[in-house]
């Protein structure tokens, strides 16, 4: 059997929960290397929900993992039953979830929180010197929770982005769509996705690399 790597979902869609184009990406690069993947989120209330039809915040509430198992084609587990020693590296799709669900960076910025349950699991990655790949918006979620460690990421170009993970203790490096950072150091590897975008196909190069990265260093 290929590495059991985990994927950590958010939600579901690009302005309340996971990217869905991220994230699809990301099962078939792992798919297409042989990997087993282990889906997860968080079971608890989205911070919001937005209509994505006109980016409207809507009157109602709704669970990251019931709302991430849509794009798990319901394959999920509960991310409180993941340890990382059940798996070989750990992979987080961006979209605004990953920095209004799994922290509140989206929000608060620096002085972000990282829900309990995602930075235990990082803590136990690093710990244990197991790849974490994070894509987007998402490694300003991993900068805040590794903070202390000074990570190495990327998020692309944007300014400030760089400048809040900067002031959190991780070192910002900027980095085109179709390429990847690593921190050889920590293991962690971090592609700008849509947050430079401008589309599909060209997120999918930087995707492709961070998966088979990962996967290499697992």
């Amino acid at each position: 059997m290929g590495k059991k790597i985990g994927v950590l979902l958010s939600g579901c869609g690009v302005f309340d929960g996971s990217e869905i184009h991220e994230a699809v990406l990301t099962l078939l690069f792992l798919d297409q290397a042989g990997a087993q993947v282990v889906c997860m989120a968080p079971n608890v209330k989205q911070m919001h929900v937005i209509d994505h039809s006109n980016q409207a915040q809507a009157e109602e509430q709704r669970n990251v993992l019931v709302e991430s198992a849509r794009i798990a084609r319901g394959d999920i587990v509960d991310l409180q039953t993941v340890s990382a020693q059940q798996l070989d590296a750990l992979i987080i799709p961006g979209g605004f979830g990953a920095a209004k669900n799994l922290s509140d960076f989206a929000v608060k910025g620096p002085d972000a929180k990282v829900h309990p349950q995602v930075q235990r699991l990082l803590d136990e990655m690093i710990a244990a010197h197991k790849p974490i790949g994070a894509l987007c918006i998402a490694p300003a979620t991993v900068a805040k929770a590794l903070g202390t460690h000074r990570p190495e990421v990327t998020i692309g170009t944007d300014m400030g982005t760089a400048a809040a993970i900067e002031t959190m203790g991780a070192k910002h490096v900027a980095c085109k769509v179709d390429a990847i950072h690593v921190d050889a150091a920590h293991k962690i590897v971090t592609t700008p996705a849509y947050m430079l975008g401008p589309s599909i196909r060209h997120v999918a190069v930087g995707i492709e690399k961070l998966v088979k990265k990962v996967i290499e260093l697992a």
